[in-house]
């Protein structure tokens, strides 16, 4: 009987220690979110990307994630439209079931996002909302409805921005948002400790993406601007960003919870 005992539990411990986990990030089509899915898919993870518009990309993202040999899925979602969340969630279930054999995640990754340059003299309510809906009101109940699919220990990381620590001109929409985004994020540490669901916040400075109209790519004036800025003296790189996402979803970082994590060269010390 002991021996039998024995070797059911060297099968279970060998089927738990094979079976991957799943990672779900937002805004997995291109730039950050392109980065943090890569970086986490090569720790072993499993990914769902979700895209706003561009299948094509987000389904290039997929296939690059199959040849790293993890399964992958990608899943159309407007972050800012709260009342298509639950058909989001259904269609993931039934993603979860088809492609990876399970009905359940992992690990919940805020990405998704865009962004305006605006002086707080001339922003709209047009565009506060957007800010709003995108980055504070989509993120709240997103992860809200998410707690149904997510495993116990599972951890939510949100991805803040520099500017809720630093302030640049015509950002203040944008950086308020990922104030209270911030402030979430301890809450839902405390609120999730039952499950010992972990949430912390990834917070890049300026990165070189296409971003609120790739103004880190392309304006040579804030380019040189953010370089006289930086300790390490450069324009950051989606490279720099996906790997500290990744970090943690491992079990290294386990011990890491409620914290906010700045990923931006020491910009602003």
């Amino acid at each position: 009987m002991e021996l039998i005992q024995l070797i059911l539990f060297r099968i279970q411990k060998s089927i738990n220690m094979n079976k991957s986990k799943i990672a779900l990030v937002t805004g997995g089509s291109r730039g950050l979110g392109e980065d943090m899915a890569m970086k986490i898919a090569k720790k072993g993870i499993d990914v769902v990307l979700t895209y706003h518009t561009n299948k094509d990309m987000a389904e290039d993202v997929v296939e690059n994630i199959k040849k790293l040999g993890q399964k992958a899925l990608a899943l159309q979602l407007d972050t800012s439209n709260v009342k298509t969340f639950d058909d989001f969630y259904e269609r993931l279930e039934q993603g979860l079931k088809e492609v990876m054999g399970v009905d359940k995640f992992d690990f919940l990754i805020n990405n998704a996002g865009t962004g305006i340059y605006e002086p707080f003299v001339s922003t709209t309510e047009e565009q506060f909302d957007e800010m709003v809906n995108i980055h504070l009101k989509g993120v709240y109940f997103l992860t809200q409805k998410s707690l149904p699919y997510l495993n116990d220990e599972a951890r939510i990381i949100n991805i803040s921005s520099g500017l809720a620590r630093f302030s640049l001109p015509k950002s203040s929409a944008y950086g308020a948002m990922k104030g209270g985004v911030e402030v979430f994020t301890r809450y839902l540490a405390k609120e999730l400790a039952d499950r010992k669901i972990r949430a912390n916040v990834v917070a890049p400075g300026a990165v070189a993406t296409d971003f609120g109209g790739g103004e880190n790519k392309t304006n040579e004036a804030k380019r040189k601007a953010v370089t006289n800025f930086t300790a390490l003296g450069r324009v950051g790189e989606p490279d720099d960003i996906g790997g500290v996402v990744a970090f943690l979803c491992t079990e290294d970082s386990k011990w890491i919870n409620a914290q906010r994590i700045e990923v931006s060269g020491g910009i602003m010390i």
